[in-house]
């Protein structure tokens, strides 16, 4: 940069005629471009013979808090699933999805975190209003998983998992099971108790929401009619 660069802030509002405050709103909301390229940091400096730009409807509004929907992969915590969100891995969705901002990373809750061996889905969310559901009220919400398991199940064996989850067999090594403040360890505990061994764990479900067709190591935004 050039001595005479200034703050994106401050060359929208000269472009717009707009004061800081809803220049740096037009910025957060992902409206501006630089050269071409969405800028969404009001803190950047550009110089006089680059070109900014707002986007077509752009509006200089706080974009609301986002939730994410990843399919994580088995072998990972909670850390490295929040560190592979970005552009490269969401799953486009012929325009049903918000516009990919990098502040739609920022201050992400862990709202219904997976145990490291498991796979399936996870959610991530900036939305206060998700974060109490699923965290503070998360003891009434249902889980449902796919469990691979192998061993001779015991005679009453699906009867004693009912007394824990809704149970029930897909096939001769697959359980699907669902219940309430399911924690950490304890379907692989709760199987060993009735001859099984969990050779893997894939969450379905939390409470309304299913994974559905996302693919693993992708992810989507929540869409404004979906609830948990």
């Amino acid at each position: 940069m050039t001595d005479d660069s200034i703050r994106l802030a401050k060359r929208v509002a000269e472009v717009k005629g707009c004061s800081r405050a809803e220049a740096e709103r037009y910025i957060a909301g992902g409206w501006v471009s630089v050269d071409g390229a969405v800028a969404d940091d009001p803190a950047i400096r550009v110089t006089p013979a680059q070109l900014v730009a707002l986007l077509p409807g752009a509006t200089p509004v706080e974009p609301p808090p986002v939730t994410i929907l990843l399919h994580k992969p088995a072998g990972i915590d909670a850390d490295a699933a929040l560190a592979s969100l970005g552009a490269e891995t969401l799953e486009q969705e012929d325009g049903r999805g918000k516009r990919f901002l990098k502040r739609h990373l920022a201050r992400l809750v862990a709202a219904a975190p997976l145990e490291p061996e498991a796979s399936g889905l996870v959610v991530f969310t900036q939305d206060w209003r998700v974060a109490r559901k699923l965290v503070e009220d998360g003891a009434r919400i249902e889980h449902e998983y796919v469990v691979e398991v192998e061993g001779e199940i015991q005679a009453d064996g699906l009867e004693k998992l009912n007394r824990q989850f809704k149970a029930s067999w897909q096939n001769e090594t697959r359980l699907r099971l669902a219940g309430k403040n399911i924690q950490p360890g304890q379907i692989a505990i709760l199987c060993a108790g009735v001859g099984l061994q969990v050779r893997s764990i894939r969450r379905l479900r939390v409470g309304r929401m299913s994974m559905g067709g996302l693919p693993s190591g992708r992810w989507r935004y929540l869409h404004d009619t979906e609830r948990f």
